[in-house]
């Protein structure tokens, strides 16, 4: 019975969306003086020229919502009011396939107020339940959400839940210092910094790690003392961890929500030759196979699991030398 069901679940890994697109929504709230504007607008537009060019995300699926749109009017799409803000996750929500992946990077101040944390906006701020209900618009899709600000750690237990990953800067909602979760977190998709597997994808698992661990590195030198502690939430229990793990109560989902380096774009190459551009998309999928694979781990018998991964691997293999030798990029 156990190999029939592993039998299964081996061809199941095969049945993956092929039309599954990535949406970026980013919010970039007040940063109560120049200093900070700059820096939350700078973070966001790396990870918006990210997104476009090391991870090919269309740029009609990338949505930037700031403090003032006349710094970068063909940029910015709107003003980051609460207003604002529900409505772009609605028109997403709209266009959204239901097997997409959407994540969600708030940037910016955050506070408690009044028993609830809160993330600072021109005009009314937005709290876990306001867009707890503006998440109930995507019942199907995958969702990242992001928190970056301080006091953000309420913000699991509001939003927990089935497929989605709720990553906040702080455990809780009494860390109300000014955080740097959100510098490294870009980091992670703008640099080669992250992808600790080097199969050139990165998870959301991947770059939580890495931020978690450079901003232990930032505040020890400078000798400070520790005020944010970054918790990662994705088995709908309402409890974050702040060392989430493929094989851990939290990090499995993380772990399988990645994006995939844009191989022809980072290279120079032009993907106009048809047979290149279907290795790149064989390549994916296998990609997809393995990341599925090692979720399933626990669900498989050792051998099974270990002659998959080696045909996985090998086939890896030869569809990157196929991909070089019709001179594309990405190695593996």
């Amino acid at each position: 019975m156990r190999r029939a069901f592993s039998v299964l679940v081996l061809l199941s890994l095969f049945a993956l969306p092929a039309s599954a697109q990535t949406h970026l929504v980013i919010v970039s709230g007040l940063g109560g003086d120049e200093v900070h504007s700059q820096r939350f607008f700078d973070w966001a537009t790396t990870m918006i020229e990210a997104a476009s060019g090391r991870y090919g995300i269309a740029d009609s699926n990338i949505t930037f919502l700031a403090e003032r749109v006349e710094r970068d009017p063909e940029l910015i799409d709107a003003r980051s009011t609460k207003a604002n803000v529900e409505a772009a996750l609605q028109a997403v929500a709209g266009r959204a396939g239901a097997d997409d992946k959407v994540m969600l990077l708030l940037l910016g101040h955050g506070s408690y107020q009044g028993e609830e944390s809160r993330l600072s906006l021109p005009g009314p701020d937005m709290t876990p339940d306001d867009f707890a209900r503006a998440l109930a618009w995507f019942p199907t899709q995958s969702i990242v959400i992001v928190n970056t600000t301080s006091a953000s750690g309420d913000f699991v237990s509001a939003l927990s839940g089935e497929r989605r990953t709720i990553v906040t800067a702080t455990r809780s909602p009494f860390e109300r210092n000014e955080t740097v979760f959100g510098r490294f977190f870009v980091e992670a998709f703008s640099e080669d910094v992250a992808d600790v597997d080097h199969d050139e994808r990165l998870s959301v698992l991947e770059a939580f790690d890495y931020a978690r661990q450079e901003v232990a590195r930032h505040y020890e030198s400078e000798n400070r003392l520790l005020t944010e502690h970054a918790v990662l939430d994705d088995n709908g229990d309402g409890e974050g961890s702040s060392e989430p793990g493929i094989d851990s109560a939290d990090g499995s989902l993380a772990s399988q929500f990645v994006f995939d380096l844009n191989r022809g774009a980072a290279a120079g190459v032009a993907v106009d030759d048809p047979e290149l551009s279907a290795l790149y998309t064989q390549q994916r999928l296998a990609q997809d196979s393995l990341a599925s694979l090692r979720a399933r781990r626990d669900e498989l018998e050792t051998a099974t699991y270990d002659s998959e991964l080696e045909r996985l691997l090998l086939r890896l293999a030869q569809i990157a030398r196929e991909i070089r030798e019709r001179g594309g990029g990405g190695e593996l």
